[in-house]
């Protein structure tokens, strides 16, 4: 076909089919990303308003507030009775609970 053999014609074509798969999942393993999200750490506010701080303290400055039963992704981390959310700032713990999908303790 064309001069061109067969079996270049199916090397060709795995190493498409393989490449276009790795730009599809960004570079991850196929299933990483569902095991990433399985242990993704979110949390739900029992608080009626939630204050979010700057940093993990009552005395850093208030960023934000949250109602009850939001839902945020947070980190594992906590620390002086703070949890960090992934975007950085800080919440009391005691006023946040995991999901019950989440990956955090």
């Amino acid at each position: 076909m064309f001069g061109i053999p067969v079996r270049g014609l199916v090397v060709v074509g795995v190493l498409a089919a393989a490449g276009l798969m790795y730009v599809v999942n960004d570079g991850k393993k196929i299933g990483v990303v569902e095991e990433v999200a399985a242990h993704e750490c979110k949390v739900t506010v029992v608080a009626d308003i939630l204050n979010v701080r700057s940093g993990p303290a009552d005395t850093q400055p208030i960023v934000a507030t949250m109602r009850r039963d939001a839902v945020v992704r947070a980190e594992p981390r906590v620390e002086n009775g703070f949890r960090l959310l992934s975007d950085g700032r800080w919440v009391k713990e005691e006023f946040v609970v995991p999901t019950s999908d989440s990956g955090c303790p």
